[in-house]
């Protein structure tokens, strides 16, 4: 079970994006990165394609390392915890105490 999930608000703690916060769009488990929306943005140049016809620079978000980023709870950060409730193991905000999923 991962602490940071896809679809979790999370704020950027370091790097030259720092403060920044967005939503998880998308986590890559195996290198323990992260793409947060609106962060780490790059151009990158792209062939015309089916997709994209013309081709030319796209802005895109780069991954990020999972330790770079902070989960947001109630709009502040916090570090997550697990435990188990009712026999299911679940995430938990160590700065409230509260269950988060």
């Amino acid at each position: 079970m991962r602490k940071i999930k896809k679809g979790d608000q999370v704020r950027v703690i370091t790097g030259k994006d720092i403060g920044k916060e967005g939503k998880v769009l998308s986590v890559n488990a195996e290198k323990d990165t992260v793409i947060v929306e609106g962060a780490n943005m790059i151009s990158k140049h792209e062939k015309p394609s089916a997709a994209n016809q013309n081709g030319g620079i796209v802005r895109r978000e780069a991954p990020i390392h999972v330790s770079n980023v902070m989960y947001l709870h109630k709009g502040k950060p916090t570090r997550i915890g697990f435990k188990v409730v009712d026999g299911k193991k679940v995430r938990f905000a160590k700065s409230t105490g509260e269950v988060i999923d």
